[in-house]
């Protein structure tokens, strides 16, 4: 009989935290309060310095993580509410599915946000277990504008696939799936695991218990850093005591870029221009820390181009799964993470956002954005405590051509400068318009596919 043992297989756990920005951990330069858990695992792995989410908002990001997918091509878009009749489609694998065909245990607990009607949670797609929000946190009576834009009705948390309560006091949330995490990491340590840690914070409204209330020089926000970093250290602490150090893989990264308009309450880009909400690099590019002991060489620092559509196609080739027969957007990035020299994997990516709005593209050096209407954080003054400020959108009338290497804030256009790098970028476009399509030129988009949509 054959025995399997710990070193058989490689566990992963995935922290994927709500509206942190780039410059939202210590290691990236955050001021008022230190993250030494995540620096730690940083200095210990590699860090990412041009990692993108899919799209600079909630559910489509997410469900690009969970797929490997634009999420254009899955037919996903926006961040789907209490109301919203769409979410993850079942003939869509997800990175739960595709574990559990290699025989892991799986679970999530956060934030779900791939849909809240039965079919569409989470133990219909691919988890074991889970508890948590299954939309945004401040989607719920006690909004700020409840009553004047919004019409929320109470959040439920779940365990499982039952409704656990209504409007849970969000000061817990950090620690509830923190201790839920530890557990399950406890019960599975003899066999392979996938643990999808989703934080709920630090979207607002933010809660912090009182372990970590009033310790952050900046506020609520970095009292609520501090916390969302014990609750990486406690889990990390679990996996050191288990003995499951060096086959446990760790990744750190964020949904999208912070909510710049909540001021206070919101965190930072690290200077990359705007925030959440747009296609610009403020919005998109997010954190990766990822950690492997005995694959990751400390201390590295990847320059490269990932996304965290690449992560799905990462572990499946780390677990040796096979990738679903529907195409994926993803590629492995697993020769960066193991540090081969001269890998690049990623060779460019495409920004859609909205239903499918090809907005921007890149190679990682040069970025190419269209004419577009997007949202401007730098109107009007920011709000405070919980309260947004206003936003103004704004028209891009002809394109701009960003020179990444020298402008990572996006400030410079040089398009008359470099038109071959513009040709270049413009091929990689319209290859993607052909494919996929692009609302913004009016084409019609070939291989989409549809959503989970409910017949009401």
């Amino acid at each position: 009989m054959n025995i399997v043992v710990a070193s058989d297989f490689t566990n992963i756990i995935l922290v994927n935290l709500d509206d942190v920005g780039y410059g939202d951990f210590s290691c990236n330069g955050a001021y008022g309060y230190v993250t030494p858990h995540i620096d730690q695992l940083a200095a210990e792995g590699v860090r990412f310095t041009h990692f993108l989410a899919v799209q600079p908002i909630s559910g489509a990001s997410r469900a690009g993580l969970l797929t490997g997918c634009y999420p254009n091509r899955i037919g996903f878009a926006g961040a789907p509410g209490p109301d919203s009749n769409y979410g993850i489609h079942p003939d869509e694998m997800t990175m739960g599915e595709l574990l559990q065909q290699q025989g892991y245990a799986t679970a999530i607990f956060g934030k779900w946000h791939l849909g809240s009607q039965r079919q569409f949670l989470p133990l219909q797609n691919g988890f074991d277990e889970y508890y948590g929000l299954p939309y945004s946190n401040d989607m719920w009576p006690h909004h700020p504008q409840q009553g004047e834009i919004f019409h929320f009705p109470d959040l439920p948390t779940y365990d499982g696939n039952e409704v656990a309560g209504y409007n849970t006091d969000q000061s817990c949330l950090t620690t509830d799936y923190t201790t839920r995490s530890i557990d399950f990491i406890q019960r599975n340590k003899d066999k392979p695991f996938f643990l999808y840690l989703a934080h709920s914070m630090p979207h607002v409204p933010l809660a912090v218990s009182d372990k970590f209330k009033g310790k952050s020089e900046q506020g609520l926000f970095g009292d609520v850093m501090m916390e969302i970093d014990w609750s990486i250290g406690e889990v990390w602490r679990t996996v050191q005591e288990l003995g499951l150090e060096e086959n446990t893989l760790i990744v750190i990264t964020s949904d999208n870029g912070p909510w710049a308009n909540y001021g206070n309450h919101a965190g930072s880009a690290g200077g990359l221009r705007e925030a959440k909400a747009t296609t610009f690099d403020g919005g998109n590019r997010v954190p990766c820390i990822v950690y492997w002991k005995g694959h990751t060489q400390p201390g590295t620092i990847c320059n490269r181009l990932a996304a965290n559509i690449d992560l799905f196609p990462t572990f499946a080739e780390i677990t040796g799964a096979p990738l679903p027969t529907r195409k994926i957007d993803g590629v492995s990035i697993l020769s960066l993470i193991e540090g081969q020299e001269g890998a690049n994997p990623r060779e460019s990516f495409v920004y859609y956002y909205h239903k499918n709005d090809l907005e921007a593209v890149t190679d990682g050096e040069f970025k190419l954005v269209f004419p577009h209407r997007y949202v401007t954080y730098g109107a009007y003054a920011p709000g405070n405590d919980g309260m947004p400020g206003q936003l103004e959108n704004v028209d891009l009338k002809a394109s701009e051509l960003y020179d990444l290497r020298r402008d990572p804030g996006e400030r410079y256009n040089v398009l008359h400068q470099y038109p071959e790098r513009a040709a270049k970028l413009m091929r990689i476009a319209d290859e993607k318009r052909r494919e996929l399509g692009d609302n913004l030129t009016r084409v019609k988009g070939t291989e989409n596919r549809q959503p989970g949509l409910v017949n009401n």
